[in-house]
C-alpha cells in the first residue's frame, strides 16, 4: 500500500473516497479515530492508502476530478 494522501479535513477525504469508489480503487483510510487520543481538535491527519499499482490510476482519476490537496 502506497499513501495517496494526507488531510485533516472530512469533507475532502470523504470526495476523495467516493471518486475511489466510484473508480473501483480500493482504498483505506488510516488515522480516522485518532481524534479519540488527541482530544478532538483534529489536527493529526489522516492517510489514504492504495495499493501500489493503482497509485498512478488514483493521482489521475483525483486529477480529473479536479482535486487538488488543500495548502
Amino acid at each position: 500500500m502506497e499513501e495517496l494522501l494526507r488531510s485533516n479535513d472530512p469533507v475532502y477525504l470523504s470526495f476523495v473516497r467516493h471518486v475511489l469508489d466510484e473508480a473501483g480503487i480500493d482504498h483505506l483510510l488510516l488515522d480516522e479515530h485518532m481524534s479519540v487520543l488527541e482530544g478532538s481538535i483534529g489536527i493529526l491527519p489522516r492517510r489514504i492508502l492504495v495499493a501500489a499499482e493503482d497509485l498512478p490510476r488514483a493521482r489521475q482519476e483525483l486529477g480529473n476530478a479536479t482535486l487538488t490537496q488543500p495548502s
